[in-house]
C-alpha cells in the first residue's frame, strides 16, 4: 500500500490544500478565517507548502496594508489528487 504524503497529511496543511483547490487564490486572512488557525502557525505551513512548490505565495500591498496571497500550483494539484486516491486504498473505496 502507497503511504499517505506526510507534507499533505498534516491537518492545517491538508486544510489550506483543500481551501485551494476550489478557489483561484485566497489571501492570509481569509485561510486563517477558515483554518482558525494562528497568524504565526498558519505562516510556517504556507512557508512549508511554498517551500515544496505546492503553492505560490504572492505579498503586495493593498492601499497600505500590506496583502499575502496564495494559490495552489499545478504540482500542488498533482499532490494533492495523488493524496486523496492513496487515502482512497485506505478506505477501500
Amino acid at each position: 500500500m502507497k503511504e499517505l504524503n506526510p507534507l499533505l497529511h498534516s491537518q492545517l496543511r491538508l486544510a489550506i490544500m483543500s481551501i485551494l483547490m476550489n478557489v483561484e487564490e485566497a489571501d492570509f486572512v481569509y485561510l486563517k478565517e477558515k483554518t482558525e488557525s494562528t497568524a504565526g502557525n498558519l505562516s510556517v505551513q504556507l512557508d512549508k507548502l511554498s517551500s515544496a512548490g505546492y503553492i505560490s505565495v504572492e505579498k503586495g500591498m493593498l492601499g497600505k496594508r500590506p496583502r499575502t496571497t496564495c494559490s495552489i500550483t499545478s504540482e500542488g494539484q498533482r499532490a494533492f489528487e495523488e493524496y486523496v486516491e492513496v487515502l482512497k486504498t485506505y478506505l477501500n473505496l
